[in-house]
């Protein structure tokens, strides 16, 4: 159990864009940020945080809540796990202990995951840095490759002893599972034994962006040519290679800051330039360049630059992956470092200054690099000419912004000696195909799809419910403001006396409470009707901050949602041709005559309601019971129907 003083204390502190700013670059805009939502893909920002607020809120996928829902979702925490990682964050003590054995058991398969790796990659640095075979060997290599030891710290570096089964023994003298050290994949299980994947390896612990160990890479220290040099972690429930980038924890907020990325090979070019002093690099972890990958770069800048060395061959072999980032809209620039070289290397020769101007002086937009490399293999080879120049077309053809193609349109033209008009029209060829392709699968899709698809679009609910739904509305963004004073006595036929004022809350309160069968009948709405109403004299009681960061994150996404500046009453006030915007009415005039058209579409619904029951029930006592109940509902229509005039449609 979370004391609520330590929970009250991280509420206070935290900042709703200082934690999403760690996932997500924000730009201001007025009085809210913006950015590109981290919960689904989308080039044009439709992410907005509201700092007055406290609340994320995404117009796209719909995603919202407070900075604690904003951790759980993009961190797959629970409640108090989120509350956790936040503390953490602030430095507010938080009681915590090991785990037992048992405890351990009980997890879900995600958490004892999470718990295992973290344990992996002390128990490995442990090794490294305070065994005689960790120091003599692991030790040894960093040294050798000119590593300082606060880089080791910094990347958590270690190393797994040659002993075959070392770290399994130890794990499951701990209380680990052998199927979650399978599961991570940690261990590898045979048919009569089990061994340590990365056993004789120096490591490199991967990390998630809140810096939780999620996998590793390891390196055998054998000169063995029969066993793999470098060795990745399996896929698993907590790391997918593809999804992730090395180094992208230590680098965001570099990568922030200087609105740049450098994307390497190999994890010692991270280690190495980090050291050198340039931390807005990140590597792909030993796979090649995914879409994924690129759009985690994406969340940070659009500006990226990719480093090679002068191996022609992986040059070749990469360009794929650039035309991958390119489909995503960033601006890459490519670097060849001279021959001999990788960044590894290169950064511990040169000071940053004099490797930073290396890469401005010699980066080039990848579309001149892509057809200098490509065109110089021509030589006056017409068909090699003609294709070298369709797969720099193609390459074109994927920058989605229309204007940066016809720069490089222009550009390349001159460059390769083609004419413009050509160009232009062999990109808009490629264009047109890929758009017809696109329409082709779309055609394709399942009927099924499409009717789950049309459901997600059209669900708003019975119009009662849409009426509860704006109830809520008002009380969280006005329910604290003043709807009434004395001086309205004589306009809205009030009996206030000169030190009196009612509150928006109090007024709906007192409405819908004349009439206990009024309360809101979805669970939800009911839930935050009745914990506002309980605190509704308590001067201290802060509604939006409560229900921005509640325990039930259903709750705290449907607060979001009803926080945001877009939410519109689109259908109950829309009389011909008018809609009404809820953030600009007049609460002395709509509030009560919504309050009264919620009235009567609730007792409407009493009356359906008992009407079906009359029909299924046969004891005449129980239908005469019914009957009353029915007659007493319609004389409270009938004078609601007074009260509203010709606003009510019989």
């Amino acid at each position: 159990m979370i004391p609520q003083e330590t929970i009250q204390r991280i509420f206070d502190t935290m900042d709703v864009v200082d934690v999403v700013s760690d996932f997500v670059k924000l730009k201001r805009a007025g009085t809210v940020y913006k950015g590109l939502c981290p919960f689904h893909h989308e080039k044009t920002p439709s992410f907005v945080v509201s700092p007055a607020k406290g609340i994320f809120k995404c117009f796209g996928c719909g995603k919202g809540g407070s900075p604690v829902n904003f951790v759980m979702e993009h961190e797959h925490l629970s409640y108090p796990e989120a509350l956790k990682f936040l503390a953490k964050k602030y430095n507010i003590e938080f009681e915590e202990r090991e785990l037992s054995a048992q405890e351990i058991a009980q997890k879900n398969q995600r958490e004892s995951m999470m718990v295992l790796s973290q344990f992996a990659q002390k128990w490995f640095s442990e090794q490294l840095l305070h065994t005689n075979e960790g120091k003599s060997i692991g030790g040894a290599y960093f040294k050798e490759r000119g590593f300082r030891g606060d880089i080791i710290e910094k990347f958590q570096l270690g190393y797994s002893p040659e002993a075959r089964d070392a770290f399994s023994k130890h794990a499951q003298s701990k209380g680990y599972h052998l199927d979650y050290l399978v599961a991570t994949g940690l261990t590898i299980k045979g048919e009569h034994n089990q061994y340590d994947r990365f056993h004789g390896r120096v490591l490199f612990p991967i990390h998630n962006l809140t810096g939780n160990t999620i996998g590793f890479g390891g390196r055998i220290m054998r000169n063995d040519k029969k066993i793999a040099k470098y060795l990745n972690s399996i896929d698993s429930e907590i790391y997918h290679k593809s999804d992730i980038l090395y180094g992208i924890f230590q680098a965001k907020k570099a990568i922030n800051q200087q609105d740049k990325c450098f994307l390497v090979e190999g994890y010692t070019d991270v280690l190495s330039m980090h050291q050198a002093g340039i931390e807005n690099v990140v590597a792909s972890s030993g796979t090649s360049l995914t879409t994924n990958q690129i759009r985690l770069i994406a969340r940070f800048t659009q500006n990226l630059t990719v480093l090679y060395d002068g191996d022609a061959a992986g040059i070749k072999a990469s360009l794929r992956g650039i035309d991958m980032i390119l489909t995503e809209g960033l601006n890459v620039k490519v670097v060849l470092l001279p021959d001999g070289e990788d960044p590894d290397s290169f950064a511990q020769k040169l000071s940053v200054e004099e490797f930073m101007n290396f890469i401005e002086s010699s980066q080039k937009d990848f579309i001149q690099f892509k057809a200098k490399l490509l065109m110089d293999e021509t030589k006056s080879d017409p068909i090699k000419k003609a294709q070298a120049i369709s797969s720099i077309v193609h390459s074109v053809a994927l920058i989605p912004d229309s204007i940066t193609r016809s720069v490089f349109i222009r550009e390349l033209a001159q460059s390769i000696n083609v004419p413009e008009q050509t160009l232009y029209a062999e990109v808009g060829k490629k264009i047109a195909a890929k758009l017809n392709a696109n329409s082709k699968s779309q055609y394709a899709r399942t009927g099924a799809q499409q009717a789950v698809e049309q459901k997600k679009l059209s669900i708003k609910g019975s119009s009662l419910e849409e009426y509860e739904k704006v109830v809520i509305h008002f009380l969280l963004n006005y329910g604290h403001e003043i709807m009434f004073t004395h001086l309205d006595n004589e306009e809205f036929g009030l009996e206030l006396t000169e030190e009196k004022t009612i509150k928006v809350a109090k007024y709906i309160f007192s409405f819908i409470n004349a009439e206990d069968e009024l309360q809101p009948t979805n669970d939800l709405y009911y839930k935050i009707y009745e914990e506002y109403w309980k605190n509704c004299d308590n001067e201290k009681y802060q509604p939006q901050k409560h229900f921005v960061n509640h325990s039930n994150p259903q709750i705290s996404q449907l607060s979001a949602d009803l926080l945001s500046d877009s939410y519109e009453l689109s259908k109950i006030w829309n009389k011909g041709d008018r809609i009404v915007n809820l953030d600009k009415i007049d609460l002395k005039i709509n509030i009560p005559k919504t309050l009264w058209e919620y009235k009567y579409k609730k007792i409407q619904s009493l009356m359906q309601a008992i009407n079906k029951e009359m029909a299924l029930t046969k004891e005449a006592k129980a239908v005469d019971e019914l009957i009353h109940r029915l007659m007493r509902l319609k004389d409270v229509n009938i004078l609601i129907a007074k009260e509203l005039g010709e606003r009510i449609i019989m």
